[in-house]
């Protein structure tokens, strides 16, 4: 192995080390939304939710998603009018004879991380009456299959990353670090386990009114969120690492642009719909925005990572208004919004503002600009940002991917927990929901010293 690739390997590691530092960020987001009487649970659920989610992963997501990165003869797929359409990989399970190879080994490291993410969004929808029995295998379930078996489909070659090949759309079905992948996928795996649980006791009256049910801590929120977003530089850069280190400081602006201005834009709604600051909504407005900059990341300027964080910041206040009040979709933590809505803006704002700079030859895809230069990924806005043409087939591919995930994620979810469901109870009981989890469930409090005051409602219905 050379000395640069020795380098690049170290730096993936790194940069998968910072992923996983995103843990201790939600951990604390995710516990401080929720109430006292419940902290030692959700930590717990994070906590167990790392190691069932990387078992998984080893044993068979990374075998699925990449195939043990052993190329093309390592997939498994079908043929449709003369074209392939890779489905899955089907070596490298238990890393198997991946023992001796560093770059694989590097790249499993990475993914491990991001998929731990994935599985961890939908805990944070489920929050306060997620059984604690039901979380183990949903980790494990949750790598190993769905999450693993879109990411081949679009980074290991499958068939929305074949679009491109296969109809001409583009360059492809294009994700660099997850918009679809982790977040849309694990913000859509929590709708459809909240729709399975219901709502939290007392979350609305009996006229559907939603009630106020305060987190315990915003303190830790709002270090919960900066620790995330560091953590989410790291995400972000990864990718880059393995395919162009040389985009990776316009990668680490874009991603700072991004939260920064949906954070703004976030203050800016609250303050003028509620007259005052919401600091957990300002807090999911920054998440929003590092959720929509993953997949475009590398293919936008600057003003247009500013651009898609500031409608990332916008959409996340009204998506919660909206799940919370019309839908009556009960999301302690605005995990659906900022990860589900966020991360399907970010896969559509690609298709649109792409400025044709990066990405040449993705996906195998060649395609010839003006002067016969070769194109990189354009969106159909493409020249408002310094692109030479426009391409249309590019927003098209990005919207079935975004279809695909939808539909995909939302139905592996719900047969989950519809089947885990008719085998074991997913909701916690009653009479310990109001009591608070900790003590029926873990056994231990996460403040055994105080007095805790529930300010919620379930104690009333």
């Amino acid at each position: 192995m050379s000395e640069t690739v020795a380098f690049l390997t170290l730096i993936v590691i790194l940069a998968g080390i910072l992923v996983l530092l995103m843990q201790s960020g939600f951990a604390l987001l995710v516990t401080g939304l929720c109430r006292a009487k419940n902290a030692a649970q959700i930590a717990t659920t994070n906590l167990i939710l790392y190691g069932s989610s990387v078992l998984g992963f080893w044993m068979f997501g990374f075998a699925v998603l990449a195939g043990g990165q052993g190329g093309a003869e390592s997939e498994w797929g079908i043929k449709l009018f003369g074209h392939p359409f890779g489905f899955m990989g089907r070596t490298g399970f238990f890393l198997s004879g991946l023992a001796e190879n560093p770059e694989a080994l590097a790249r499993f490291f990475y993914f491990a991380a991001l998929v731990t993410v994935a599985a961890l969004i939908p805990a944070g929808v489920m929050a306060e009456r997620w059984r604690f029995g039901s979380v183990v295998p949903y980790g494990f379930w949750s790598a190993a299959l769905p999450v693993a078996l879109f990411g081949n489909w679009v980074w290991g070659g499958g068939w929305l990353a074949q679009l491109g090949q296969n109809l001409g759309l583009g360059h492809g079905f294009v994700d660099f670090a997850g918009s679809s992948v982790i977040h849309m996928a694990g913000g859509t795996a929590g709708l459809m386990g909240t729709l399975a649980l219901g709502p939290r006791l007392g979350k609305y009256s009996r006229d559907g009114r939603p009630r106020p049910m305060p987190g315990h801590n915003l303190t830790f929120v709002i270090i919960g969120t900066f620790l995330v977003a560091a953590g989410w530089v790291g995400l972000n850069i990864g990718p880059a690492l393995l395919n162009a280190p040389a985009r990776m400081p316009l990668i680490a602006v874009n991603t700072l642009l991004a939260s920064a201005a949906a954070t703004f834009a976030a203050y800016l709604v609250v303050r003028v719909k509620f007259r005052k600051p919401d600091p957990s909504m300002i807090c999911n407005g920054l998440l929003a925005g590092l959720a929509a900059i993953c997949g475009p990341c590398a293919f936008v300027n600057p003003t247009g990572a500013v651009l898609i964080g500031a409608v990332a910041g916008v959409l996340v206040v009204y998506s919660v208004l909206f799940l919370e009040g019309t839908m009556r979709v009960d999301d302690p933590v605005g995990a659906i919004s900022v990860h589900g809505v966020g991360g399907a803006w970010g896969i559509v704002s690609l298709g649109l503002l792409a400025d044709g700079t990066f990405g040449a030859g993705w996906n195998g895809v060649h395609k010839s600009g003006k002067q016969g230069a070769e194109l990189g990924v354009t969106g159909l806005l493409g020249p408002l940002f310094g692109a030479p043409t426009s391409d249309a087939s590019q927003f098209l591919a990005q919207l079935i991917g975004a279809v695909a995930c939808l539909a995909f994620s939302g139905l592996a979810a719900w047969a989950w927990f519809k089947v885990f469901g008719a085998i074991k109870p997913l909701r916690s009981r009653h009479e310990d929901e109001i009591a608070g989890l900790d003590l029926p469930e873990m056994g231990a409090e996460a403040y055994p010293d105080f007095h805790l005051t529930d300010k919620g409602s379930s104690s009333r219905e």
